[in-house]
Protein backbone atom coordinates (compact mmCIF):
# COMPACT_ATOMS: atom_id res chain seq x y z
CA UNK A 1 0.00 0.00 0.00
CA UNK A 2 1.26 3.24 -0.89
CA UNK A 3 1.87 6.01 1.80
CA UNK A 4 0.57 9.37 1.23
CA UNK A 5 1.14 12.73 3.04
CA UNK A 6 -2.29 14.05 4.13
CA UNK A 7 -3.40 17.67 5.27
CA UNK A 8 -6.89 18.92 6.05
CA UNK A 9 -7.61 22.48 5.98
CA UNK A 10 -11.11 24.76 6.24
CA UNK A 11 -13.37 26.30 3.29
CA UNK A 12 -15.99 28.24 3.06
CA UNK A 13 -17.79 24.93 1.97
CA UNK A 14 -15.96 22.88 4.98
CA UNK A 15 -13.01 21.05 5.70
CA UNK A 16 -10.88 19.88 2.11
CA UNK A 17 -8.59 16.61 2.88
CA UNK A 18 -6.20 16.54 0.83
CA UNK A 19 -3.89 14.18 -0.10
CA UNK A 20 -0.69 13.51 -1.82
CA UNK A 21 2.75 13.24 -2.34
CA UNK A 22 6.14 14.84 -3.95
CA UNK A 23 4.70 13.04 -7.32
CA UNK A 24 1.56 15.11 -7.36
CA UNK A 25 -2.03 15.79 -5.68
CA UNK A 26 -4.54 12.05 -5.55
CA UNK A 27 -7.16 13.61 -3.92
CA UNK A 28 -9.13 16.54 -2.61
CA UNK A 29 -12.37 16.06 -1.18
CA UNK A 30 -14.43 18.29 1.04
CA UNK A 31 -15.69 16.01 3.93
CA UNK A 32 -18.69 17.05 6.49
CA UNK A 33 -17.18 15.38 9.17
CA UNK A 34 -15.88 18.00 11.80
CA UNK A 35 -12.33 17.57 11.45
CA UNK A 36 -9.81 20.09 12.53
CA UNK A 37 -7.62 21.86 10.37
CA UNK A 38 -4.03 20.80 10.26
CA UNK A 39 -1.81 22.86 12.42
CA UNK A 40 1.46 21.28 10.31
CA UNK A 41 1.32 21.04 6.43
CA UNK A 42 3.70 18.12 4.87
CA UNK A 43 5.89 19.66 2.78
CA UNK A 44 4.40 18.18 -0.29
CA UNK A 45 1.05 19.73 0.22
CA UNK A 46 2.06 23.10 0.98
CA UNK A 47 1.56 24.47 -2.46
CA UNK A 48 -2.02 22.76 -2.78
CA UNK A 49 -2.71 24.33 0.28
CA UNK A 50 -1.50 27.91 -0.82
CA UNK A 51 -3.32 27.69 -4.25
CA UNK A 52 -6.92 26.59 -2.51
CA UNK A 53 -6.59 29.39 -0.04
CA UNK A 54 -5.79 32.27 -2.94
CA UNK A 55 -8.80 30.71 -4.67
CA UNK A 56 -10.85 30.92 -1.82
CA UNK A 57 -9.69 34.34 -1.59
CA UNK A 58 -10.51 35.32 -5.54
CA UNK A 59 -6.96 35.81 -6.01
CA UNK A 60 -6.11 32.66 -8.08
CA UNK A 61 -8.28 31.43 -11.40
CA UNK A 62 -6.10 28.88 -12.68
CA UNK A 63 -4.00 26.24 -10.59
CA UNK A 64 0.05 25.09 -11.26
CA UNK A 65 -0.25 22.14 -9.33
CA UNK A 66 1.05 17.98 -10.35
CA UNK A 67 -1.61 15.97 -9.99
CA UNK A 68 -1.34 12.20 -9.74
CA UNK A 69 -5.13 11.15 -9.56
CA UNK A 70 -6.02 7.59 -9.68
CA UNK A 71 -8.34 5.94 -12.35
CA UNK A 72 -8.96 4.21 -15.21
CA UNK A 73 -7.15 5.39 -18.78
CA UNK A 74 -10.98 7.04 -19.78
CA UNK A 75 -11.36 8.30 -16.24
CA UNK A 76 -8.15 10.37 -16.60
CA UNK A 77 -8.70 11.18 -20.28
CA UNK A 78 -12.21 12.70 -19.29
CA UNK A 79 -10.65 14.72 -16.20
CA UNK A 80 -7.51 16.02 -18.67
CA UNK A 81 -10.48 17.28 -20.71
CA UNK A 82 -12.12 19.00 -17.56
CA UNK A 83 -8.83 20.59 -17.05
CA UNK A 84 -9.87 23.12 -20.21
CA UNK A 85 -12.51 24.39 -18.95
CA UNK A 86 -11.70 28.02 -18.31
CA UNK A 87 -12.47 29.69 -15.07
CA UNK A 88 -15.52 31.47 -14.93
CA UNK A 89 -17.45 29.46 -17.48
CA UNK A 90 -19.09 26.05 -18.00
CA UNK A 91 -20.11 23.73 -20.41
CA UNK A 92 -22.70 20.78 -20.63
CA UNK A 93 -21.81 17.10 -20.36
CA UNK A 94 -23.08 16.60 -24.13
CA UNK A 95 -20.21 19.25 -25.44
CA UNK A 96 -17.98 17.66 -23.15
CA UNK A 97 -18.93 14.15 -25.13
CA UNK A 98 -18.93 15.62 -28.23
CA UNK A 99 -15.01 17.07 -27.74
CA UNK A 100 -13.92 13.60 -26.63
CA UNK A 101 -15.24 12.73 -29.93
CA UNK A 102 -18.05 9.94 -29.11
CA UNK A 103 -21.38 10.88 -28.22
CA UNK A 104 -23.19 7.71 -26.93
CA UNK A 105 -20.24 7.80 -24.24
CA UNK A 106 -22.37 10.19 -22.43
CA UNK A 107 -23.46 8.29 -20.21
CA UNK A 108 -19.66 7.29 -19.17
CA UNK A 109 -18.36 10.85 -18.94
CA UNK A 110 -20.82 11.67 -16.42
CA UNK A 111 -19.50 8.83 -14.82
CA UNK A 112 -16.24 9.71 -14.94
CA UNK A 113 -16.73 13.24 -13.90
CA UNK A 114 -18.71 11.87 -10.61
CA UNK A 115 -15.15 10.02 -9.95
CA UNK A 116 -13.41 13.02 -10.56
CA UNK A 117 -11.04 12.70 -7.26
CA UNK A 118 -9.13 16.15 -7.29
CA UNK A 119 -11.69 18.64 -5.83
CA UNK A 120 -11.97 22.34 -7.41
CA UNK A 121 -9.19 21.67 -9.23
CA UNK A 122 -10.15 19.38 -11.82
CA UNK A 123 -13.21 21.48 -12.06
CA UNK A 124 -16.64 18.83 -13.02
CA UNK A 125 -18.04 21.51 -10.63
CA UNK A 126 -18.07 23.38 -14.54
CA UNK A 127 -20.24 20.69 -15.96
CA UNK A 128 -24.25 21.18 -15.84
CA UNK A 129 -27.12 19.76 -17.92
CA UNK A 130 -27.83 20.65 -21.34
CA UNK A 131 -30.71 22.60 -19.94
CA UNK A 132 -28.94 25.02 -17.69
CA UNK A 133 -29.73 22.75 -14.48
CA UNK A 134 -27.05 22.22 -12.00
CA UNK A 135 -27.11 18.25 -12.55
CA UNK A 136 -25.05 16.00 -10.10
CA UNK A 137 -22.28 16.58 -7.71
CA UNK A 138 -20.45 14.66 -5.54
CA UNK A 139 -19.63 17.70 -2.80
CA UNK A 140 -23.72 18.37 -2.84
CA UNK A 141 -25.50 20.79 -5.42
CA UNK A 142 -25.13 23.60 -3.07
CA UNK A 143 -21.74 23.32 -2.98
CA UNK A 144 -21.39 23.62 -7.25
CA UNK A 145 -23.55 26.43 -7.19
CA UNK A 146 -21.41 27.85 -4.59
CA UNK A 147 -18.21 27.38 -6.68
CA UNK A 148 -20.33 28.65 -10.16
CA UNK A 149 -21.17 32.02 -8.32
CA UNK A 150 -17.52 32.29 -6.75
CA UNK A 151 -16.22 32.02 -9.85
CA UNK A 152 -18.25 34.39 -11.58
CA UNK A 153 -19.95 36.55 -9.40
CA UNK A 154 -22.13 38.45 -12.60
CA UNK A 155 -24.36 35.23 -12.89
CA UNK A 156 -23.05 34.98 -16.55
CA UNK A 157 -21.79 31.31 -16.39
CA UNK A 158 -22.24 29.92 -20.02
CA UNK A 159 -20.42 29.34 -22.74
CA UNK A 160 -23.41 29.03 -25.09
Amino acid sequence: MEHYDRAYVETPMGTAEIIGDNFGIVSISVIDDKIKASVIIPESLLDCTEQLREYFEGDRTAFTLKLNPKGTDFQKKVWSALLTIPFGTTTTYLKQTLALGNEKAIRAVAAANGKNPIWIIIPCHRVIGTNGSLTGYAGGLWRKKWLLEHENPSGQTSLF
